[in-house]
């Protein structure tokens, strides 16, 4: 097994063969809030700041694609004060992300429904896309009322819309085709899968997309997940034997 080591100089991880693309799903927000008698809104918040400081050292490790799931499509059904409280902290962040990562190399896709928000989360959304496009580094793509089962309902929906006007044969339908009408359309299928907070389910996360993902689950809330959990998932995943079905 590879183990990491740190350079003591840049505290970047080294001696790595490093994911290429990980997904996070970023799990526990509530609980860490309700063992502190906070509101939820403040787990959230504290998520937020987690999320800020993963994503940077994604990048900065030289992780190429990070998604993570930030809003589900069954998240609608929470209370509407934490669902009102989740907008507020997006719409925050999306101004924040805007001015704070102007200098960074990173690029932000948002994948997922986004006609269910008001017109102004879906402005920033649009604006951190159109500012972010032409940058070189790592994709971050933010899953915002994301669900993978209605993402391939989508894609059906929209193949068999092609098929119906003559632009694509039923012939020309493979796995190839079907991921191309995905959200993540054009980028490898995540290597390693992470979910923090212990639960043991997909919760409806890239479920095509991860037909030979390694799953890591860690017992820690989100807002307490930090680089150095990061870095032992990596670890856990450098010493799985990837086969894909094979020997």
């Amino acid at each position: 097994m590879a183990f990491f080591g740190k350079n003591k100089k840049s505290n970047i991880l080294t001696d790595a063969d490093l994911p290429v693309h990980i997904g996070i799903i970023m799990d526990g927000n509530g609980r860490w809030a309700k063992k502190r008698g906070l509101p939820r809104s403040a787990g959230h918040s504290a998520g937020a700041k987690t999320f800020r400081t993963i994503t940077r050292y994604c990048s900065d490790i030289g992780i190429k694609y990070l998604t993570v799931y930030a809003f589900s499509t069954e998240n609608w059904k929470r209370p509407e004060n934490e669902v009102n409280s989740l907008m507020d902290l997006f719409k925050s962040y999306l101004e924040e992300a805007l001015a704070d990562f102007k200098d960074d190399s990173i690029v932000v896709k948002f994948i997922g429904d986004k006609s269910r928000f008001s017109d102004d989360l879906r402005k920033l959304m649009i604006e951190n896309e159109e500012s972010s496009k032409n940058r070189d580094g790592m994709v971050l793509n933010i899953a915002m009322n994301y669900g993978s089962r209605d993402e391939i309902v989508r894609a059906v929906k929209n193949i068999s819309i092609d098929v119906k006007s003559g632009k694509v044969s039923v012939d020309d339908i493979n796995e190839k085709l079907v991921s191309s009408y995905l959200y993540t359309s054009g980028q490898p299928d995540p290597d390693l899968i992470i979910r923090p907070s212990g639960e043991h389910r997909i919760s409806n996360f890239l479920l095509w997309q991860s037909a030979y993902t390694e799953f890591v689950i860690m017992n820690k809330l989100w807002p307490d997940f930090n680089t150095s959990d990061l870095n032992e998932a990596i670890n856990i995943f450098s010493g799985r034997n990837r086969r894909y079905g094979g020997i």
